[in-house]
């Protein structure tokens, strides 16, 4: 599936059109900031030996609002809606097919840059994100589509326009190829999900539920397809375990048998704090930004965390106020960051320095040291 519109150019042509950024630097240094077009430094990086380098890339680009965002003189940010004398942090001026076509020569870059096992997380708005999930499509592949995540960015709001009020944006993660670097990410189960899902009680005190012995598809061969205790998995399904560890599972009290003689494994409050994340996130923004785009820290991190491991590289080419940065710092990644605005540069200098000494602080004193 291809989207088609003017002004689209090839592959080859964007590839062999771009002059790359004039650069130098230590390449044993994999913590760099770069100041400039992240379309020339991107084939700097490509031509500088780093195609296939990359392990992960989040980018939260401009999300084609047609606005200038500004910032004032004690380096609050703010839109050009309310102070038009305070200088130019970026412009978002962008829209429709230059936008689509703006951001599809960056993706194509970023796909050279992506090991085998990398991947990408485009942070979008739901304005235009349905066309740029049809130009991943084409960039990746629909094949290695991975998620569509829903992100809750704020609170219910109360405007007065004729439609729903919108609380969320969307993050777009692809991987290059169908093996990916995945840290299973997981949640804690809020109090109202223990509540609601643990109501079965074992003894005096313990809570607990119960979830099926079998799982979708039928197999044709294995051990998981025969009966057990004389009764067979349902049409279409097999057993999650074989026999034998059913028996052993039953044996230790861990199967609950129904009147009609259904077989169920329990599971108890105790032993499950966690839960896997499903695709629909509470990551709220703060409401005093030092950078217009400032995305929530513990957001990144959750993102750093599921698809790198420690020393991976990381690529943010919109790096804004250098979220991705402190994120992957803290976790022990590599990474580089991109930005032309000369602000967004200093923003993220500062945040480098004073984020991590935070962190360092508060990693010392839960450690006891």
């Amino acid at each position: 599936m291809f989207l088609q519109y003017a002004g689209k150019r090839s592959e080859r042509d964007i590839i062999s059109d771009i002059i790359p950024q004039n650069f130098t630097i230590n390449s044993d240094d994999w913590w760099i900031l770069l100041h400039g077009d992240n379309l020339r430094i991107m084939k700097w990086l490509l031509n500088a030996g780093y195609a296939g380098k990359v392990q992960l890339v989040y980018i939260d680009p401009p999300f084609a609002t047609n606005m200038d965002f500004r910032i004032d003189s004690n380096w609050r940010t703010n839109t050009i809606s309310m102070d038009k004398s305070a200088s130019i942090a970026y412009s978002d001026t962008r829209v429709w097919e230059e936008f689509i076509e703006f951001l599809r020569e960056r993706l194509i870059l970023i796909r050279e840059l992506l090991s085998e096992k990398g991947s990408i997380y485009l942070h979008i708005d739901y304005k235009i994100g349905h066309y740029v999930k049809v130009i991943m499509d084409e960039v990746f592949g629909i094949q290695n589509f991975r998620n569509d995540i829903t992100r809750i960015k704020c609170n219910p709001k109360n405007f007065q326009r004729k439609a729903y009020g919108n609380v969320k944006d969307m993050i777009l993660f692809y991987s290059k190829w169908k093996d990916p670097i995945w840290n299973n990410s997981v949640e804690e189960m809020t109090n109202d999900e223990k509540t609601r899902l643990f109501k079965k009680q074992d003894g005096i005190w313990r809570l607990y539920t119960t979830i099926p012995l079998h799982a979708p598809w039928a197999t044709k061969d294995g051990e998981t397809w025969k009966a057990w205790r004389g009764v067979l998995p349902p049409i279409w399904r097999h057993w999650r375990s074989a026999p034998s560890v059913l028996e052993k599972l039953d044996q230790d009290g861990l199967i609950e048998w129904s009147k009609n003689g259904v077989p169920r494994k329990k599971i108890y409050l105790d032993e499950k704090k966690w839960k896997k994340r499903q695709d629909i996130w509470e990551f709220k923004d703060s409401q005093y930004p030092d950078y217009p785009t400032e995305k929530n820290i513990d957001l990144i991190k959750t993102i750093i965390q599921a698809s790198s491991n420690p020393w991976d590289l990381v690529l943010d080419a919109f790096c804004w106020s250098g979220t991705t940065l402190v994120g992957a710092k803290m976790l022990e990644r590599k990474w580089i960051g991109i930005d032309e605005s000369k602000y967004a540069i200093e923003v993220c200098k500062k945040r480098l320095i004073q984020d991590i000494k935070i962190y360092r602080e508060d990693h010392r004193k839960k450690s006891g040291k």
